[in-house]
């Protein structure tokens, strides 16, 4: 029974995960056909390499001037490695 146990805990842990993707701003403007994103990846949740997962890389990335939406997307995984995704939507 123990091993059932272990076996089930650890089944479980493995595929633990989680992602969520939040609206942060909307403006009047109309949705645009561009869409940019910046991203950052961190370790254990401290350790952050060269990330940059801000509005203005995001709209730099598609070449955006005028932005409509903004989103941003978080994926976790057992709390040792998180992703952050800037979405960002405009002309």
């Amino acid at each position: 029974m123990l091993k059932k146990f272990i076996t089930a805990s650890v089944l479980a842990l493995a595929l633990t995960s989680c992602s969520l993707t939040l609206p942060v701003n909307a403006t009047s403007n109309s949705v645009g056909s561009k869409t940019g994103t910046s991203t950052a990846t961190g370790y254990l949740g401290v350790l952050f390499f060269d990330a940059d997962a801000s509005i203005k890389t995001a709209a730099k990335n598609a070449g955006i001037t005028k932005i409509s939406t903004v989103d941003i997307k978080q994926k976790n995984i057992l709390g040792l490695i998180v992703t952050f995704e800037t979405i960002v939507t405009g002309e």
